[in-house]
């Protein structure tokens, strides 16, 4: 690890900004039900805005979709004069984009089969190894295989081979 990664950069620069210029990002697994949604208003009304957006620095989010959602609701939006407070990271890739999603929200909410097979699987299209995908996002190699929907047999050579890349031309699906 390198010592000399500012860990605190993000939130010495926190931006309050227009609701209006953040966004969704296509690819979030998490999914909270709308008395939780009431909830999450209620925590904000009671305690404050304590948790900033975290977006990218095009203002595309990584975590805080479901914060972003409820403050366009009354009476946050109004409340909060339609802004909201934000982060920036800034990642060398969008898979780092994409781990942040997942590790923010894991323990959260409730991730649906879907959006996160399609996450796997473009993980795995971007070369990123069974190995690196479960460090990154906490899943074990059982879970990484269901999600995949690759043959058991060419997951296996995968996760045994020395570089455990995985390529699109190798792909074996289940059921095909």
């Amino acid at each position: 690890m390198d010592k000399k990664v500012d860990l605190f950069k993000p939130i010495r620069e926190i931006q309050i900004v227009s609701r209006d210029k953040v966004k969704p990002n296509n690819y979030n697994p998490n999914m909270v039900q709308e008395k939780n949604l009431k909830l999450l208003t209620q925590s904000i009304l009671t305690n404050g805005f304590c948790f900033p957006i975290v977006v990218r620095p095009d203002f595309t989010i990584i975590d805080g979709y479901h914060r972003w959602l409820i403050s366009g609701r009354e009476p946050l939006k109004t409340m909060l004069g339609n802004k909201i407070p934000v982060v920036i990271v800034t990642h060398n890739d969008e898979s780092q984009d994409m781990y942040g999603t997942v590790t923010f929200n894991r323990a959260r909410g409730t991730h649906l089969l879907a959006p996160m097979e399609n996450i796997v699987k473009t993980l795995l299209d971007k070369g990123k190894s069974v190995d690196e995908i479960s460090k990154e996002i906490g899943m074990s190699r059982e879970e990484i295989f269901r999600l995949s929907n690759i043959d058991r047999e060419q997951f296996l050579k995968l996760v045994t081979s020395r570089e455990q890349r995985f390529s699109k031309a190798q792909i074996l699906r289940r059921n095909a």
